[in-house]
């Protein structure tokens, strides 16, 4: 039997090779792992030219048709997720290509967007580096979450977790997404607001939709200007919900008091963006996914769908 070359992207934490079973795949196939960002178009082509199978993590790394067309071997493209909306489907069934999912155990992405509220509220992670630094004792004091009205942009199963999760901190919860009804916000146990309410009301405004056409700049300029200067904007979904630089001019001019931000525009995030500038605002790496049990998930499933296509069967959760 020929044997096939796998390309393992975007490892950025070096967890790979060690949270899923690769060698049982030793046989029939060499893997290669890329655990730093290409830097474009052209090196993502002429590095992976030579592989018939890629492993990708998220929209981490593009795959529009004219870098499919670029990879003439490729025969299996397996993304963590049952959605990738940076891989040109189409494209990938028009050359024939196997494109593979993987499912989440659990969503950590939620836990996340409360660790940036309590964050954001109480400057845990900022207190903690000025006692380590030596600084003087107690110069930040915090503001409660408790009795404070959270904002969630997005009722699915993400926003509800987080509603969920809110309520016991005894946060009074208001919801809205351009298909919510009144009915879904009582099922659920929060209250519905209309976009404009939701933000003129909100004391943290957190976002759980999904990105595409019409969510692209979901929160504008305008929705920012509604907000208190007392509120914050939590972004764990995708960057470009946010107009971002409406959001920085938000920042920069202190009309919000700040944001919590784990998701940006262009990814990585450049090292002279303003907003690592900007001393009111929480940034993370895209962390909301990126737990060792969520990728041990992910990886596993790659394996696995990988063993099927190998073995000539029909490999698992096939997107197209």
């Amino acid at each position: 039997m020929t044997r096939l070359s796998c390309a393992i992207l975007d490892d950025y934490f070096d967890l790979a090779l060690s949270v899923a079973d690769w060698p049982m795949l030793k046989d029939r196939v060499d893997v290669t792992v890329f655990d730093k960002p290409f830097a474009g178009e052209a090196d993502v082509a002429a590095k992976l030219k030579d592989f018939d199978i890629i492993c990708a993590m998220r929209e981490r790394t593009p795959f529009p048709r004219s870098l499919l067309e670029a990879l003439p071997r490729l025969k299996l493209l397996i993304t963590s997720g049952m959605r990738n909306a940076s891989i040109d489907m189409e494209a990938a069934k028009d050359r024939k290509i196997v494109l593979c999912g993987t499912q989440y155990g659990r969503d950590p992405t939620a836990a996340l967007a409360m660790g940036l509220i309590l964050e954001l509220t109480r400057g845990i992670g900022r207190e903690n580096a000025r006692m380590h630094a030596g600084k003087p004792w107690q110069t930040f004091a915090g503001t409660e979450i408790e009795g404070k009205t959270l904002g969630i942009i997005g009722l699915g199963k993400l926003g509800s977790k987080v509603a969920g999760m809110a309520k016991p901190f005894g946060m009074n919860v208001i919801a809205w997404s351009p298909n919510l009804t009144p009915e879904k916000c009582k099922e659920v146990g929060v209250g519905y607001a209309s976009k404009d309410e939701l933000f003129a009301t909100a004391d943290i405004v957190t976002i759980h939709v999904v990105l595409s056409p019409r969510s692209r700049g979901l929160v504008s300029a305008a929705d920012l200007a509604r907000m208190k200067p007392s509120a914050y904007l939590v972004n764990t979904a995708r960057g470009p919900i946010v107009d971002e630089d409406a959001l920085l001019a938000a920042l920069h001019d202190r009309k919000i008091a700040g944001a919590g931000i784990d998701v940006f525009s262009v990814e990585p995030l450049p090292t002279d963006h303003p907003l690592r500038k900007l001393d009111n605002v929480v940034i993370t790496p895209h962390l909301g996914y990126a737990t060792r049990e969520g990728l041990e998930t992910h990886y596993g499933q790659m394996v696995e769908c990988i063993e099927a296509f190998t073995k000539g069967g029909e490999p698992p959760r096939r997107l197209a």
